[in-house]
């Protein structure tokens, strides 16, 4: 039976949490004044990331913890990047047609996701969950290569913006990214890998660039 280190009796790991989405929730409120609908598709993002990310650590491990005494506890503070990622996706697209907006949002999701994914893994680094396996003898920084990874994708997307390259397109670009990044870091993460040799993180994060790439081609295609 696996050990299962849960970030939920971290402050530090809530606080973090709490930070990364009033940052959204105060830059989605303040474009309410061009459009009212949008915190409207912030909100759905925001519902989809939560559900997305623990479906997705139910998918991945969370049915390993069956038969674990704590396995409630386990369900409940078990969440997912990876899920987060594609259940914010649908979320935001879901409530966009709901609500009638037709405009793309991804170039400012992309600018802001980084922010909150890197603080929630300083969080986890203050809980000391998510870690690395052995690497030539010493333990791989799991969480800090991740954090790195944030920062240097938030800095290419500012980039990008700045230049007006790739409208449209970043938060897919990010997606694909991402989900390249993390396939090959799941193989120095110390997660269950079922299947097949593969980890449940891994499948996800294939199904991100899959999907991610199809919408950059469709959109590509829109003239």
């Amino acid at each position: 039976m696996p050990e299962f280190p849960t970030p939920s009796g971290s402050p530090v790991y809530l606080v973090m949490m709490l930070v990364g989405i009033s940052i959204g929730a105060v830059y989605w409120a303040r474009q309410a004044k061009k459009d009212s609908r949008l915190p409207l598709v912030y909100f759905g993002g925001l519902v989809g990331l939560f559900l997305g990310a623990k479906l997705a650590f139910l998918f991945a491990e969370g049915w390993l913890y069956f038969d674990h005494p704590d396995r409630l506890l386990v369900w409940l503070s078990g969440k997912s990047i990876t899920g987060g990622l594609l259940g914010g996706w649908a979320g935001v697209e879901l409530t966009k047609r709901l609500v009638g907006y037709s405009a793309i949002t991804g170039d400012r999701f992309a600018t802001l996701i980084p922010i909150p994914l890197a603080l929630g893994r300083i969080g986890c680094l203050h809980a000391g969950c998510c870690p690395g396996n052995q690497v030539c003898g010493f333990p791989w920084p799991a969480v800090q290569v991740e954090i790195a990874f944030q920062i240097i994708a938030l800095a290419t997307i500012l980039v990008l913006r700045h230049r007006k390259r790739f409208p449209g397109q970043l938060f897919h670009l990010y997606l694909i990214a991402y989900g390249l990044f993390r396939f090959a870091h799941e193989f120095f993460r110390d997660t269950p890998k079922p299947f097949l040799g593969l980890s449940g993180y891994q499948i996800i994060s294939l199904l991100i660039v899959a999907l991610a790439s199809a919408s950059y081609v469709k959109r590509k295609k829109v003239p």
